[in-house]
């Protein structure tokens, strides 16, 4: 049986990844992590541990883009291809970690609000109304103001304010999956609430639960710019978002330094959109009707 079990996860691995190579969009997304992701493991190696270091910069602050210097340098005379480089360490598992937390949560309070229904359900769906109705972003900037300045504040500050979408998403798939026959025959047979929601619902909202990862992953990125941007981050570490924090102080929008700001911008905006390629991609497969709709 578990033979059987795994030969067709292995076939439905195979049929899901046939159907994927026909999204281009979708390879060309999954092309550019692969790449930015390879260049992120392999940045000691590329750009070496003292790349972050103030005392030991090699070049000049704010030296324009030049052969020593592809990218320029910062204010203290640090490379900024070896930051940027650097940075897609921090900026990756940072949207990677928070994006995790957020659809766990996310996973959790739709599957538990779509089994158990009733009045349970509408205490769970008003929590989650007002999540949705605050500004996600603020909720985050007042978590990581009010919490110890770290890369792990930032993980928690996202991924705590940012779960309500995947809730309502799941819980109306798990309110879709429960309606069919096999649930009813599995309740009657014993199957306890443990039981149904492992083995059948989880199961069933997985593929919805892999694609919004994706998206969320994207979101995530851009939201840990954001806080690190506005001084939120975590100073120890050098990330995208904190390079765009550093060249505003440093007044390299009012004199002209693009060099410092371009780099990581693009840096940021290129990873989430190759992110949302990925996640409408697999929508695409799983969900063949929406990609219709395109």
């Amino acid at each position: 049986m578990t033979s059987l079990t795994w030969t067709r996860r292995r076939a439905s691995v195979a049929r899901f990844w046939r159907q994927y190579r026909g999204q281009r969009a979708g390879l060309y997304g999954l092309g550019a992590l692969a790449l930015i992701a390879l260049v992120a493991l392999t940045a000691p190696l590329l750009v070496g541990d003292d790349v972050q270091s103030v005392t030991d910069a090699p070049g000049a602050a704010l030296e324009s883009p030049s052969g020593r210097f592809p990218l320029g340098t910062d204010q203290f005379g640090r490379s900024l291809l070896g930051l940027l480089v650097w940075g897609a360490r921090v900026s990756l598992a940072v949207g990677l970690l928070a994006a995790a937390l957020s659809v766990a949560i996310g996973t959790l309070v739709g599957i538990l609000a779509g089994h158990f229904g009733g009045w349970f359900s509408t205490v769970v769906m008003r929590v989650t109304d007002w999540f949705l109705v605050m500004p996600a972003l603020v909720l985050a900037i007042v978590l990581a103001t009010v919490m110890s300045r770290s890369m792990w504040t930032v993980i928690l500050a996202i991924g705590v304010t940012s779960w309500p979408t995947t809730a309502r998403l799941v819980r109306a798939q798990t309110i879709a999956v429960e309606s069919r026959p096999y649930i009813e025959r599995a309740t009657a047979l014993g199957g306890g609430h443990g039981h149904i929601m492992s083995r059948h619902v989880l199961p069933n909202v997985m593929p919805l639960v892999l694609s919004q990862t994706t998206l969320c992953i994207s979101a995530a990125i851009l939201t840990e710019a954001t806080l690190a941007f506005l001084g939120l981050g975590d100073p120890t570490v050098v990330s995208w978002g904190g390079m765009l924090q550093d060249a505003r102080e440093a007044g390299a929008v009012s004199s002209g330094h693009w060099w410092y700001l371009a780099p990581p911008g693009i840096a940021i905006a290129a990873v989430a959109l190759a992110f949302t390629l990925c996640g409408r991609a697999i929508e695409s497969v799983l969900n063949p009707k929406l990609g219709a709709g395109r």
